[in-house]
């Protein structure tokens, strides 16, 4: 059939010499109709491409737009679900921010809280810590009052000593001293 179709193509061509020529270029015999055996190849022609599109470009172009239409569907559901979730996340931003004054004034009142109790707590060691060192100030006080009396009496026995010692030196003489002296062993020889 193609190699009839050929023979009848390369015989409409030798034809094509006894169509009148102007000068210009080849004329059909009608200005305004194409000679039938033209319209007849070109429309057979046209009728063969158009039947090969439709059955094998046909499908990859339907499937091509099926698969851009779903691409193009995915895109819209994502950015309806990204939407979506970009006004939940706002809207949790908006509760946090109004958490958040809630949180900073809790949050003061517990430092504030901690704050009057370690202070509380400082006063009341402070005033333990002082109510101890007067306790201890008094005790070294009456010490130093104890010792300072036993050193009082310790020096005027002492001074009281040299004092009576040297004023008896100065008052006997030798002979009352050797007669003191005397009754003194005496009086112990009478008590042994």
């Amino acid at each position: 059939m193609i190699a009839a179709q050929l023979n009848h193509l390369a015989a409409g061509l030798l034809a094509a010499e006894s169509v009148p020529n102007d000068g210009v270029g080849s004329t059909s015999l009608s200005p305004y109709l194409a000679p039938m055996k033209e319209v007849v190849i070109g429309g057979l022609a046209s009728l063969i491409v158009f039947v090969l599109l439709y059955k094998f470009a046909w499908p990859a172009i339907s499937k091509g737009m099926k698969d851009r239409t779903a691409r193009i569907q995915g895109d819209l559901d994502s950015s309806a679900a990204a939407r979506t979730q970009a006004e939940a996340d706002a809207a949790d931003i908006r509760t946090s921010l109004g958490d958040v004054d809630g949180e900073r004034t809790r949050l003061f009142a517990e430092a504030d809280a901690q704050a009057a109790a370690l202070l509380e707590d400082g006063r009341l060691r402070l005033a333990e810590e002082i109510e101890e060192l007067e306790a201890k100030a008094e005790a070294d006080i009456a010490a130093a009052e104890g010792r300072g009396a036993d050193d009082l009496r310790a020096d005027i026995s002492r001074y009281a000593s040299r004092a009576i010692e040297s004023s008896v030196q100065a008052s006997l003489d030798d002979a009352t001293q050797q007669e003191l002296i005397e009754s003194f062993i005496a009086r112990v020889g009478a008590s042994s």
